[in-house]
């Protein structure tokens, strides 16, 4: 992504947080970032257009995030908690912060459904390569990798549309986090639910 598109993502953030996207207009995105409307269209051709480069941005950017720090980071649980982190917990406090927030989340889900399943597959596809290691013990409960990847990805996100505040989102998360390590780890009977309680330290 150039410098350009990112100066004018970054505008339409301000914008769209600032005045909802019904209300915003591609003038208003000129005037924020600073460039001529001619500028503008060449990259985007109307709001659709800028609200799919911001579902783009924010899905490159995090797995970008995840992938830098898996080699690091060994345990499987502690893996699930940075993919929940980048996926959704990090995106539940940004709208949690942003006056139009269920504005521009009715923006985005009017008119970016194909970028939206874009990024969905991207995040089952990284879920599936962490758990890929633990195949024979997931499929010795009957579960296929495919679909509990796609099933973490989605009720994680339902997670975060509905969950009245942080607290309630990340216990989702944990129990999330602990189904799966059950699968998983079918030995580790000790595995202590509490681990994950810290999860917000990352955002």
């Amino acid at each position: 992504m150039s410098e350009l598109e990112t100066t004018i993502l970054d505008a339409a953030t301000h914008v769209f947080s600032r005045y909802g996207v019904q209300r915003s207009s591609m003038v208003d995105l000129c005037k924020e970032a600073g460039v001529s409307r001619q500028t503008l269209y060449n990259r985007f051709r109307n709001k659709d257009d800028v609200l799919r480069g911001l579902i783009g941005r924010y899905t490159d950017l995090a797995i970008a995030e995840i992938r830098s720090e898996l080699d690091r980071t060994p345990d499987i649980g502690d893996r699930l908690d940075l993919i929940f982190d980048r996926m959704v917990l990090r995106g539940f406090d940004t709208i949690q912060t942003t006056p139009n927030a269920q504005d521009f989340i009715e923006g985005v889900n009017a008119t970016s459904q194909e970028a939206l399943e874009q990024s969905a597959e991207r995040f089952r596809s990284i879920i599936a390569e962490v758990l890929s290691p633990y195949q024979p013990q997931l499929a010795a409960a009957g579960l296929d990798l495919s679909a509990l990847s796609a099933c973490l990805q989605y009720s994680a996100k339902c997670a975060a549309m509905q969950a009245q505040d942080r607290a309630q989102l990340l216990t989702h998360l944990q129990t999330l986090r602990q189904l799966c390590l059950t699968a998983a780890l079918p030995q580790a009977s000790g595995l202590s639910p509490q681990r994950n309680e810290d999860h917000g330290h990352r955002a």
